[in-house]
């Protein structure tokens, strides 16, 4: 069975999950680890924000992060910004990845949101479908502006 135990990172999560972030973007930059301890320390803070992650016969196979955001529309509820979504590849369609986004909207429900949404950069189909499958849709049409180039897929 392709069972995972998802669960937010802790520090000493943090090796592993710089080396999963590799099945994200090969070609990104690292984090150096001294570092990624401090930005962890750092995201912490944000209250009801959180890296999850999730293990697979105790190893690190999927993560996201969740951030909720406070705001003054909507009555004064905040909403979840969902990123750095990646499963290993070796793990991929097991449904691992849709285990971990079905997570991250339970949290940001937990935490009174009234909506979490994420943007993507692929055209990949399957990616696309992953998105689709775990209940969000494309109802919105996103900008950005850069500092550093936008990922080759």
């Amino acid at each position: 069975m392709n069972t995972i135990l998802i669960r937010p990172a802790k520090p000493t999560d943090l090796s592993a999950l710089t080396a999963l972030y590799w099945h994200l973007d090969a070609a990104a930059e690292r984090c150096p680890p001294e570092k990624a301890a401090s930005v962890f320390a750092r995201f912490a803070l944000y209250q009801g924000s959180a890296i999850l992650l999730g293990l697979f016969e105790n190893a690190p196979v999927t993560s996201c992060t969740v951030v909720v955001v406070p705001n003054l529309t909507h009555g004064g509820t905040p909403y979840a910004l969902i990123e750095n979504v990646v499963t290993h590849a070796d793990y991929r369609n097991r449904g691992f990845g849709k285990a971990i986004l079905h997570a991250a909207v339970e949290l940001a429900w937990a935490e009174g949101c009234y909506k979490a949404m994420l943007m993507t950069g692929s055209k990949e189909a399957s990616t696309l479908a992953l998105y689709e499958a775990a209940g969000f849709e494309q109802s919105k049409t996103g900008f950005q502006v850069r500092r550093v180039p936008v990922r080759s897929e």
